[in-house]
């Protein structure tokens, strides 16, 4: 298995989709200087071997041979990006999305494509980046299917809302931000139920509106206070809004390089792991969308 100690990993499988996905990965490591490994599964033909069986060698050898244009499609992309990254690569016997995710235990990030790899034609979202950004150890990187064309100059988005796995999220916005060299537009938005009820049933003056925006805004400015200091080179912009979070977050990717979301999502391969959020992100972002997991290393 190729080496994952700080390593941009990101799936292909020849389509479109992954090969957008591959020049958004060899970005994103180059910008980190950090090395990039490209990564294709393949499966065995069950109906060539009886239960139990074991292929003989030849037959893996003609099967990872099979895999090897698609490689070299990705690494052409990747030196395109930058010709002096270090790239290497693995095929890999398996089940993509699970893979992906046993190589996330160790990368820095995964990256892959919404569709392709498996993805059933009309969905938005492919069945292994839902998987894989699921359950992933590290963050995940889902790029759209016409991510090509990188934009170098728009923002890193970040949804704040104050829990711990938001923090973790603004931590890594944080980060891309600086790696880049672009600003970070912090999404705080605030129609809660307890906020909605409350104006249901209190006819709220506009001074009463106006003190909730500046106490809202106050609290975003404190939860960004450590990072700012952590990260003095990365401008922040504040966005305060009262919207859903998802139409916020969507409107401000407009353009932007990048959003990321912490996912509240928790259970098995059975359920439905990513939280509502991120989930909804992933299908209506305009441009890639970091998924950070409460369980990724740092």
């Amino acid at each position: 298995m190729a080496s994952l100690e700080n390593s941009v990993v990101v799936g292909v499988d020849g389509s479109d989709a992954s090969i957008g996905a591959v020049a958004y990965a060899a970005n994103t490591a180059a910008k980190r200087r950090i090395p990039l490994v490209v990564v294709t599964t393949y499966s065995m033909p069950a109906a060539l071997f009886a239960e139990g069986m074991v292929p003989p060698q030849p037959v893996y050898d003609e099967l990872e041979k099979e895999c090897m244009p698609i490689i070299d499609k990705a690494v052409e992309t990747a030196r395109k990006i930058s010709p002096d990254l270090q790239v290497s690569h693995a095929v890999v016997e398996g089940n993509p999305a699970q893979v992906l995710i046993d190589y996330s235990r160790s990368a820095k990030v995964v990256v892959l494509g919404s569709r392709g790899l498996g993805g059933i034609k009309g969905m938005v979202l492919g069945s292994v980046s839902a998987a894989v950004a699921s359950h992933a150890y590290c963050p995940v990187v889902v790029t759209r299917e016409d991510t090509d064309d990188l934009d170098q100059s728009g923002p890193v988005v970040v949804g704040i809302d104050g829990s711990e796995i938001s923090a973790k999220a603004t931590e890594w916005a944080f980060a891309e931000a600086s790696a880049r060299n672009t600003r970070l537009v912090a999404v705080h938005t605030w129609m809660d139920p307890q906020v909605q009820a409350a104006a249901a049933g209190i006819a709220l003056t506009e001074d009463d509106w106006q003190q909730l925006e500046e106490q809202q805004m106050q609290t975003l400015a404190e939860r960004l206070a450590g990072f700012s200091s952590r990260y003095p080179d990365v401008t922040v912009e504040r966005v305060v809004t009262r919207d859903r979070a998802v139409r916020a977050l969507v409107e401000q990717s407009e353009g932007a390089q990048l959003v990321v979301v912490g996912s509240h999502g928790r259970g098995g391969f059975t359920g439905m792991v990513l939280g509502s959020t991120s989930r909804a992100l992933l299908q209506a972002s305009p441009c890639p969308v970091m998924v950070v997991r409460p369980q990724v290393h740092t």
